[in-house]
């Protein structure tokens, strides 16, 4: 099968695999070349697959669209990041949420200012 990961940026994976597992809101799945054609909704969680030299590789994943149609595999997500194995992957997905964090508390403080000074401007032309 043909797997294809992609980003609103990138495509961040196209290869061939020879199966893939995700999640759905009902539970995990498994697609293998001669599954039935489908389209399912992701939940965040992980995401991983095997490449025909046997070798899994796993990615943490936002929520996305999973399509299969035929011998091709789409997946389409917000955000995704890969590890080499399930530990340094939860490594990774930790400190990448600590830095959205950080990231989301600047624009709501920017945000705030923004509105204050708005009120404020508002509240001057009414005088």
């Amino acid at each position: 099968m043909k797997l294809k990961v992609l980003l609103p940026t990138e495509v961040l994976v196209d290869e061939e695999v020879v199966k893939v597992i995700a999640e759905a809101e009902n539970g995990s799945f498994c697609l293998l070349p001669r599954h039935v054609d489908f389209v399912t909704a992701i939940v965040p969680g992980i995401f991983s697959f095997v490449t025909p030299d046997l070798v899994e590789q796993f990615y943490a994943v936002d929520e996305g669209i999973l399509i299969k149609c035929s011998q091709e595999v789409m997946l389409s997500t917000r955000n995704a990041v890969r590890g080499p194995d399930l530990g340094e992957l939860k490594k990774t997905v930790e400190k990448q949420f600590v830095e959205l964090e950080d990231r989301e508390k600047m624009s709501r403080s920017a945000l705030a200012r923004l509105e204050a000074g708005f009120i404020r401007r508002f509240m001057d032309i009414e005088k």
